[in-house]
Formats: structure tokens, C-alpha cells, sequence
């Protein structure tokens, strides 16, 4: 099932990298505008995305604001991601709800040089 949106973090990931990445796979996406530290943009088909550069210590995270993607979920756009930029990539193992256990939220994977991996990775 297509999730809503869908987030990875990515280490040592330049800005302007993941907006070429992002570009060449959905279309022109317009500049981004900082707001703090946030910086914003939209794809060609309208979609908000969001980098937050250290979101988690030194990791950045990458949202995308729509289903409209070719990524059907998380893990689909962590492998993307490593495919294209070669740097590790971190994402949730699928959906996650507010009302889920605060072990579940913990439960990540990591792709990188040695493959995928799934392990804990206490953000909070």
C-alpha cells in the first residue's frame, strides 16, 4: 500500500545533490526557500518537500509531502536514495502512527556499503 509520505535521513547528504537526485526523478522542483532552519520546495506535480538539515545529531531528513512519488513507501526511497548518492540512508521499516508503541518508533533500517539492516535507533 502506497503510504501518504514518506522521510529518510540521510548522513552526510549535500543539499544540492539531493536536489539534483530530486529533479531528475520527479521533475524541476522549484528553489528552496529556508525558513530557519528548514528548507522547502515543490515538485513539478506540486508536492511539498522538506530538508532539515541535523535533524537527528547529523543526519538530515528528506519529506515528501505526497503520495504522488515513484516511491510506494519509505523503503522504496531509502534504497533510491543510497542507489543515487551513495551515502547511508535511514528510514522507518513502514507507516508509523502516533499510537503505536514508543519501540515500534525505534525500529529503523539502515542502507548502506554492507546492504540493509534493520536495528534500534533511539532519536529521542
Amino acid at each position: 500500500m502506497r503510504q501518504p509520505d514518506i522521510e529518510i535521513y540521510l548522513k552526510d547528504g549535500g543539499q544540492q545533490a539531493v536536489a539534483e537526485w530530486l529533479n531528475a526523478m520527479i521533475g524541476p522542483c522549484t528553489p528552496w526557500r529556508q525558513k530557519g532552519q528548514t528548507f522547502k520546495c515543490e515538485a513539478a506535480n506540486g508536492a511539498p518537500i522538506t530538508w532539515l538539515p541535523n535533524a537527528v545529531g547529523k543526519w538530515h531528513s528528506l519529506f515528501i509531502e505526497s503520495e504522488q512519488t515513484p516511491w510506494e513507501d519509505d523503503l522504496a526511497f531509502a534504497r533510491a536514495a543510497y542507489a543515487a548518492l551513495g551515502v547511508e540512508i535511514r528510514c522507518a521499516p513502514g507507516g508509523w502512527q502516533e499510537e503505536e508503541s514508543i519501540d515500534a518508533a525505534d525500529r529503523w533500517i539502515k542502507i548502506n556499503g554492507e546492504g540493509e539492516q534493520e536495528f534500534v535507533w533511539r532519536t529521542q
